[in-house]
This record gives C-alpha cells, structure tokens and sequence, in this order.
C-alpha cells in the first residue's frame, strides 16, 4: 500500500488546525493511499499544541506525528523537520489554515500515479476552481515572483509560490535545503528543477484565501526576501 507523507507547519493557529484535520480525515485519496500527517509546531504563542494533542486523543485512528520547536524559526525550518521525519512514498505540503482544499489531494497524486510526475505543483491560476477574490498586488506580486523563478530555472509554472507541492519523498529528501522562513518556496522550486530528468507537472486547483484579519501571515518582506532568494539559487547554485 501507497502512503502520503502530509506535511502541517503551524504557528498560532489553535482555533482552525482541528477544521483543517477534519478535512485532511475525510480526505478520499485514489488507490486506497494511507495518510501519514506530520505536524510541525514552530513554537506557537497560543493554544496551539494543546489543540494538536487533544485532537491526536479524540482521533486515535489517525495516523498524527507531533513534533515541537523550543524556539521559533519560521515555515521552512518547520518543513525541514517535517521532510526529515516523512516515511510516505509521496509527500505534500499543506498549510495549517483553510486556504487550500484536502480534498483535491487526489488532483495532485494523478499525474504521479498515471507515471507521468515526480514532481505536482498546485497552480491558483489556472483551471476552473473556485477561488476567492482578494488582493490585486499580491496577485501581481505571485505572478511576478514565478516569472522571475522561471527565468533562472527555465520551467513554465503559473504558480511557484503555491502551498500545495506534491513530491516523491526520495526526491524531496535528496535535495539540501536551507531556508528556513518564507524562502522555501523558490528554494526548493530552484533545486527541484536542477534534478537531472525530473518530471514536474502542474494542475489546477481552488484557492479560498484568508485576510490579515482572518490570519493571513505573509507580507511584502516575505516578497522581497523571495527575489533575494530567487536570485541566490538561481545564480550562485
């Protein structure tokens, strides 16, 4: 049997990670894939880790790993530790908030399971999927962003910035990453692409995005720092 390593970096979100738990449960995957989540609590301020704890024990029959920071070091470092400790033959990231939808896990396994992907990233910006209407610049920024990457790393992405990143975990673990905020993203985007013969496909999905208001963490210095970092990892590889 198939297993999805998923991936749940989380800082303060102690009122949604059981909405999104649910979801990943009641998450229908193909071929009868077994779930394997990892959650990856980068020292959050609040409720948090008793929320992670008290959902492992109402929901024994879920497969949870829990692993703490004593100190917080952003998303990337979170992943990092999440990707060390993934046994799954696939591996996805999934952010702790409800932006992104579990139930199209199945949408990013296919290309994979027909033999066809190593690699499935979730573009926003392409498909028919619902997505909700919010930020005019951060769009313009996202898209800004990919253009950049795909310049250094000569892929045609619609969305390099994009949560939901399926890998094979082989693959995903063979690559030595090293930024550990918001930088990931193009990090692992740059590194991916240099794999000799990878396979990297592209579908769409939908995108129910939050405000600043809702919870919404990231901001124009993450956008600056992701250029510092295109530019790092496309250049001087």
């Amino acid at each position: 049997m198939k297993l999805l390593s998923i991936i749940i970096p989380v800082y303060n979100e102690g009122k949604t990670v059981h909405l999104i738990l649910d979801k990943i449960k009641q998450a229908a995957l193909p071929n009868a894939i077994a779930k394997e989540i990892i959650i990856v609590n980068d020292c959050s301020t609040d409720s948090t880790s008793a929320a992670v704890k008290e959902y492992m024990q109402h929901n024994p029959d879920l497969s949870i790993s829990f692993f703490e920071h004593e100190k917080n070091q952003g998303k990337g470092a979170a992943l990092h530790t999440g990707i060390s400790k993934a046994t799954g033959d696939y591996t996805i990231i999934q952010d702790a908030d409800l932006e992104y939808d579990p139930n199209e896990y199945k949408i990013l396994l296919q290309p994979v399971l027909d033999g066809f992907a190593d690699v499935v990233y979730g573009s926003r910006f392409m498909g028919g999927n619902a997505h909700r209407v919010l930020f005019f610049w951060h769009t313009i920024g996202n898209r800004f962003l990919t253009f950049l990457s795909n310049i250094f790393t000569n892929l045609n992405l619609t969305d390099m910035e994009t949560c939901y990143k399926l890998f094979d975990t082989q693959l995903l673990k063979s690559l030595v990453l090293k930024e550990k905020r918001f930088g990931f993203e193009p990090e692992v985007t740059a590194k991916i692409a240099r794999v000799p013969k990878v396979r990297i496909y592209e579908v769409g999905i939908s995108y129910y995005g939050r405000t600043y208001e809702e919870g919404k963490k990231i901001n124009w210095k993450d956008g600056v720092h992701a250029i510092y970092c295109i530019l790092r990892y496309g250049i001087f590889h």
